[in-house]
């Protein structure tokens, strides 16, 4: 039930009485979440044994939370005007198992606010990068492990370090390959490198990556230098949608969300076009449990163009295009462990973080991290690994045994 706090109805002035009207509303808009609102003035209104607070500096922030949750929460934690007591990814979390249990009116509501689903462009695409992923390699330095793996990681065990996770995520991804040595393989948003080197130095295979930052991409060719891979390792700083030849594997790992509903079909294309007879692939990417849009403050302010499909949205990809899925598994809770390493990470370099940009990029990035750790805990993202093949395909093995042996 909710409740206004600290004083009788009659005591308020009519605009107090009204934040506390439009606060109970909010409130139950996203299923009653167990948090309470404290006003400027010390008022306080929520849920009965609230489990986190939420402090409005402004009447101000007030309203601007009101008329858009999303973007006015993102926008009023980055401002200041807007506090959160406690842990942060807990007290979102709360909001977001909440909101799951929301009436459908409710739902149908928060989902109209989020974000359309953008058409990108290859020079669009080209935009939507830079502004991510060119903030500056030294940045993501601080926090990322040293080769720099911003996907999620694979926890064998959830006690091992984040080094040891991401190189068992790559050891994972290429097992679900079964790549052998002498293959060629196409890989489309390569980040720093880290895959394809791996590929390549552990598998004996040769890989053309393709990727649109200009900081990634002259990380990776550095890194590649230095381990002497530059003969097996192809970094093509260009769209994927120019890649040419044949191959006999195609992986994508966290570039799925980049690519927007309107591409999938010709995503679908340019695999079958690219792979031999034998050929199959791997998609590991970021998904919702139902067709839901995208956060419009994460897609404004963080991944501009990104979309989070459901697995029924994205499957077209697969089923139009001479392939079908061979496996799908998800990581769910092992992104929300990730995830809590880098913020961990994050939160050790803010002053540093801050001193090269400024206190707002930083509250812009600790909310980010946090609201992603809410979102695979409550279950509202999911991380998927989908692995395909040909049609009537027979290169894959009768179980899984061997993913999980011999490492």
């Amino acid at each position: 039930m909710s409740v206004a706090l600290s004083r009788e109805p009659g005591q308020r002035r009519a605009s107090t009485v009204l934040a506390h009207f439009a606060l109970r509303r909010l409130l139950e808009a996203v299923g009653r979440p167990p948090i309470s609102f404290v006003l400027w003035d010390g008022e306080e209104v929520g849920e009965e044994g609230a489990a986190a607070r939420v402090h409005l500096r402004d009447s101000g922030a007030l309203w601007r939370l009101v008329r858009n949750p999303s973007l006015g929460f993102g926008d009023m934690y980055a401002d200041g005007r807007l506090e959160v007591e406690g842990d942060l990814a807990h007290t979102i979390e709360l909001v977001f198992r909440a909101s799951s249990q929301a009436p459908g009116p409710a739902r149908y509501v928060l989902d109209r606010l989020g974000a359309p689903s953008r058409r990108n462009t290859p020079s669009r695409s080209r935009e939507n990068v830079h502004h991510h992923y060119d903030l500056g390699n030294d940045f993501y330095a601080r926090w990322l492990d040293a080769d720099l793996v911003y996907t999620c990681a694979y926890f064998e065990d959830p006690r091992v370090s984040l080094e040891e996770a991401q190189r068992a995520k790559l050891e994972h991804v290429c097992r679900k390959l079964r790549l052998r040595p002498g293959e060629r393989v196409l890989e489309a948003g390569c980040g720093w490198g880290s895959l394809a080197l791996y590929m390549a130095e552990h598998y004996g295979v040769t890989v053309q990556a393709f990727n649109l930052s200009s900081e990634q991409i002259r990380f990776a060719r550095l890194a590649a230098m230095r381990r002497g891979l530059r003969s097996r390792v192809e970094f093509v700083e260009d769209d994927y949608r120019s890649a040419q030849g044949h191959f006999d594997a195609f992986v994508s790992i966290g570039m799925l969300e980049h690519v927007g509903r309107a591409h999938y079909a010709s995503l679908g294309r340019l695999i079958d076009a690219r792979l031999g007879a034998s050929g199959r692939g791997l998609l590991h990417f970021i998904g919702h449990a139902r067709p839901w849009r995208m956060n419009p403050w994460i897609e404004r302010t963080i991944f501009p163009g990104a979309y989070i499909p459901a697995l029924s949205e994205m499957l077209p990809l697969i089923e139009e295009s001479g392939l079908v899925v061979a496996d799908v598994e998800n990581l769910r809770r092992h992104y929300a462990l990730t995830l809590e390493h880098w913020l961990a990470r994050f939160e050790k370099q803010a002053s540093w973080v801050e001193s090269r940009y400024d206190a707002r990029f930083v509250r812009t990035w600790r909310l980010y991290l946090a609201s992603a750790i809410a979102s695979f805990r409550s279950g509202s993202c999911q991380l998927f690994q989908l692995l395909f093949e040909r049609t009537g395909g027979t290169g894959l093995p009768w179980t899984r045994a061997d993913l999980y042996t011999g490492r």
